[in-house]
């Protein structure tokens, strides 16, 4: 069973790293983009047509204002990704928002930032894959009926991927990134080429299409509400722009510089593609719809509304399927990597936390691959359960999504701009001041841009689900405030008092016996070499002719070891072992009290459900008595015995030792012994 799962787990994640491999994971520029930026660029699949989703509330005509939200978010993200560029190069270490708040506001405001950023990640992870199940599903019929399926299933791919480490899982993702970005650049630039310069018209499929208008949506205050509430929804293009710089540690050395570029690269084709693909929209009278079977006038029955990016293909692309198949495909595949953004970002996160004692430390420690494989399958256990939630919307996902990632950029923000004031109460060179007041003006427009749309999203977005994610980032603080204050006990608990250097007075033995068979005899004969001060052996009567039968052959084997037989009127074994040493105890609290306990060691699982289950009730209560040591003493069955032989005969330099398939020195190594 134990082969089977190794192999299992040898293919899907590979052969192990050694440790002083680790250098060789770190990541060029060119690799680096696509594992850390593909988050920032799919988001522009989705984010356009949200805004427009939000629109349609107000009719066809609310369209024209898109272009102006569309440049909003493009100047907030230029911001933001200008403002990194200072994060990165002051805080290489990969704490991200969560190192700046931290060390610039306090710990408490850097828990709510790992707080918020741990909801992003999860929620990033289930937005992408069901996003891409959505534009798969405009072209694959099944995929559309079963897009939870398909989000769970390409989740589970996700995570074994990443499983086999960052590099290789890069590499493997680089070729999709590229090609959705040369595939929406390229569609992007055709379309204008034909509209500018061959003079012809785009058409979408939907373009004529009229939407049945929500009247209280087009009047005064309520369509600026509106106006926000698109606002909020494009700014999702702006998720992922942090990841950068809490993946600082996986760049090649300048690890910094290398970092700041990416960013720029990131930001530049992710504010090209977002604006391109809005002004497409305009041009082609693309008409999206929340609820396209009540809103929309003029379509043909049975219409199926199709995702804004397959839309626009087919209007780009008109007489070449090949085309649009490429666009939707590459799309659907970038969007089901983008979650690898957070793949990448969330572990990395959790280890500094764990190391900070305030997640479990399991979560700090790397696997096979040098990737943190327990905060992998953590996120991906939590993206699959907010797809069962959420039934794989992206609509209704979309509407918790961006609160984290902009309470993570006030923080910072702001967090920078004391990194920079306490810099400069010491920096007295001018050349330096003037750097220095430069970036400081950067992250202050920053702290203002990104401050601005936190109050919008928390305004426009609070009743329809914001709070949900506003509710899980203070229960994971709690939960971390919780598990640092356990591990702050446990700590203070275990350090070293001048009591527990005082050895016990005595060492009192007790041998578990249930018949004198060869486990019970090594048992004895174990414990006697121990030399304990007492030493006496312990059974407990369930079955007087049984216990009769036992006391014969104690009797009769002559030992030099007491047997102390135990009542139990009511056939219990746990509790009068537990009366008995609890007694000892309490006669002698300066003595310790050695419980030796024979087991049996089985070669198949099915033979633990038939042995050992006496001793394993007895031990787990054991172990809960102060001042009680439980010693384990096995005797190997047969079939353990031959598991034991297969292991030895696989080890590396088991035929140069002369070991045969039993296990034991084959006849020809013996005979050259022997002689």
């Amino acid at each position: 069973m134990s082969k089977l799962a190794t192999a299992a787990k040898r293919l899907i994640v590979g052969r192990p790293f050694r440790s002083d491999r680790l250098s060789h994971t770190l990541l060029p520029k060119r690799i680096a983009l696509p594992i850390f930026s593909s988050d920032a660029m799919s988001s522009v699949a989705y984010a356009p047509e949200e805004i427009l989703l939000v629109l349609s509330a107000a009719g066809v005509s609310a369209f024209a204002v898109s272009p102006w939200i569309g440049l909003v978010v493009a100047l907030v993200m230029i911001t933001v990704v200008a403002s990194y560029r200072q994060n990165v190069r002051a805080y290489p270490s990969g704490g991200g928002d969560y190192e700046v708040a931290t060390v610039n506001h306090g710990r408490r405001f850097g828990l709510v930032v790992a707080s918020a950023l741990l909801v992003d990640y999860i929620l990033t992870v289930a937005v992408s894959i069901s996003s891409a199940a959505a534009n798969i599903g405009s072209v694959i019929p099944f995929v559309a009926e079963h897009k939870v399926l398909f989000a769970v299933g390409a989740i589970a791919l996700l995570t074994a991927m990443n499983l086999r480490g960052v590099r290789e899982s890069g590499s493997l993702f680089a070729v999709p990134v590229y090609a959705f970005l040369i595939g929406v650049l390229g569609m992007i630039a055709w379309g204008f080429f034909q509209a500018f310069v061959l003079g012809r018209e785009l058409r979408a499929e939907s373009a004529g299409f009229q939407i049945v208008p929500d009247e209280t949506q087009m009047a005064g205050v309520a369509f600026v509400f509106l106006v926000l509430r698109a606002f909020s929804s494009g700014s999702a293009a702006l998720t992922g722009v942090e990841a950068i710089s809490n993946g600082v540690p996986a760049f090649r050395k300048p690890k910094s510089r290398n970092a700041a570029t990416t960013l720029a690269l990131m930001g530049g084709f992710a504010i090209a593609m977002f604006l391109g693909l809005i002004v497409l929209a305009q041009m082609s009278g693309a008409v999206i719809a929340e609820d396209p079977a009540h809103q929309l006038i003029g379509a043909p029955p049975g219409y199926e509304q199709k995702t804004l990016v397959a839309q626009l293909a087919g209007a780009v692309f008109t007489g070449f399927a090949p085309g649009v198949w490429y666009l939707v495909f590459f799309t659907g595949l970038i969007l089901v990597l983008a979650a690898n953004t957070a793949f990448n970002g969330f572990p990395v996160l959790g280890s500094i936390l764990a190391q900070d004692r305030f997640l479990p430390r399991q979560l700090h420690t790397r696997g096979d691959r040098l990737a943190f494989s327990n905060g992998i399958l953590f996120l991906a256990a939590g993206a699959i359960i907010l797809v069962f939630a959420f039934e794989a919307e992206v609509t209704r996902l979309i509407q918790l999504y961006i609160v984290g990632v902009f309470v993570s950029f006030v923080l910072s923000q702001s967090g920078m701009i004391r990194h920079w004031n306490r810099l400069l109460r010491k920096e007295t060179d001018p050349q330096a001041r003037r750097r220095m007041r430069r970036a400081q003006a950067i992250n202050s427009f920053g702290l203002f841009m990104t401050s601005s749309v936190l109050v919008i999203v928390l305004i426009t977005k609070f009743t329809h689900g914001a709070w949900i994610a506003i509710a899980a980032m203070a229960a994971i603080y709690v939960l971390m405030t919780a598990i640092r204050r356990h591990y702050d006990r446990v700590a203070d608990e275990l350090k070293q008092q001048e009591a527990d250097a005082v050895l016990p007075s005595r060492n009192h033995a007790l041998i578990l016996v249930s018949k004198l068979h060869l486990p019970t005899m090594r048992a004895i004969a174990y414990a006697r070499a121990t030399r304990p001060d007492a030493l006496e052996g312990v059974t407990v009567n369930v079955d007087d002719e049984d216990t009769r039968e036992l006391t014969k052959q104690w009797e009769a084997e002559n030992l030099p070891v007491p047997l102390k037989v135990l009542e139990s009127p009511y056939r219990e074994i746990t509790r009068p072992v537990l009366e008995y040493v609890k007694r000892i105890r309490r006669d002698s609290p300066r003595d310790v009290v050695t419980v030796f306990i024979p087991e049996y060691v089985v070669g198949h699982w099915w033979e633990q459900l038939l042995h050992n289950q006496s001793a394993l009730r007895l031990k787990s209560r054991l172990l809960f008595q102060p001042g009680v040591m439980v010693t384990s003493v096995p005797w190997q069955l047969e079939s353990s015995a031959r598991v034991r032989q297969k292991q030895l005969t696989s080890m590396p330099g088991a035929a140069r030792r002369g070991l045969g398939t039993n296990g034991k020195v084959n006849s020809d190594r013996k005979a050259g012994l022997d002689r």
